[in-house]
């Protein structure tokens, strides 16, 4: 019976995140300050979940690896936020302005499908550009830093290269029409599932979530360390549905995570991985 419970947390979790914002006051949605809450509670709910239904105790956390995802998730919000908000969301609106691109038909759906809609789109796009990450080698190498994590926690979606996480965070969202509150529940419900598919939680969510939503068993199979081929299925961030759809999706699970030698990268290592090629040339070129 205590299993069963712990695993309906996931399904619980984004339960509750919608319906915070399918009766959230007008108000609170626009101040902004909503969205910011509803993700970090949820970040720091799941972290706390690990201390006491571990799925793993080689992936138990410590102080370290706290300190960088911590410093990460600050990064996510802050600078990747910044640079998506004014780089990608902020002139797409204005395209859809200037062009009159619109899509009534979803402005007038209900709630929550605007918010499925909207998942799934972001997700669609999502996909493609990390499954484009493993099949391309200049894009592989932005990407790297994220497979050489040697252990799985709430917080580690965010850790990558610089250029991976803005490259992850773009989508064609800003070109919908949908209310403020179905937007956000998309968001934050996309952030938990994606965060529970990380987190070193023993829970095992029900198959019908497990078929749409991606969990941690399919995506510690992502990123395995004991087979490079098995690393290539399970794409989906938060939806695992479109791996099903296009083939890539592949069933099980793995306790051994990380990449290559399994050896821990710094943030410096992390930040300078695309230019290793690079370096490594230059060094034998000294030598």
């Amino acid at each position: 019976m205590k299993q069963s419970l712990v695993n309906l947390l996931p399904p619980a979790t984004v339960a509750a995140i919608w319906a915070f914002w399918a009766f959230a006051p007008a108000a609170w949605v626009e101040s902004g300050w909503a969205i910011i809450a509803v993700g970090l509670g949820t970040l720091a709910l799941v972290q706390a979940l690990e201390l006491v239904f571990e799925r793993h105790e080689g992936w138990r956390i410590n102080r370290r690896e706290l300190a960088t995802d911590v410093f990460y998730v600050a990064f996510g919000y802050g600078v990747i936020g910044f640079l998506t908000e004014t780089l990608v969301n902020g002139p797409l609106g204005a395209l859809k302005e200037a062009w009159g691109i619109a899509t009534p038909w979803l402005a007038d759906s209900p709630f929550m499908v605007q918010v499925l809609v909207v998942m799934f789109t972001f997700e669609f796009g999502q996909y493609w550009m990390h499954r484009a990450m493993h099949n391309w080698y200049p894009l592989w190498l932005t990407h790297a830093p994220h497979h050489h994590i040697t252990q799985l926690n709430a917080l580690k979606g965010f850790i990558g290269n610089p250029i991976e996480l803005f490259l992850i965070s773009l989508g064609v969202i800003a070109l919908l029409d949908v209310d403020l509150n179905a937007l956000f529940a998309a968001i934050t419900a996309s952030g938990a599932i994606a965060t529970y598919a990380h987190a070193n939680i023993r829970a095992n969510p029900p198959i019908w979530f497990g078929f749409f939503f991606t969990t941690i068993r399919h995506h510690s199979l992502h990123h395995t360390a004991l087979s490079y081929e098995d690393t290539r299925c399970n794409y989906g961030n938060s939806v695992i549905f479109w791996d099903r759809v296009f083939g890539t999706f592949k069933d099980g699970e793995s306790e051994i995570v990380g990449q290559d030698d399994r050896r821990r990268l710094s943030i410096w290592e992390q930040w300078t991985f695309p230019l290793r090629p690079w370096l490594e040339k230059r060094k034998a070129a000294k030598g």
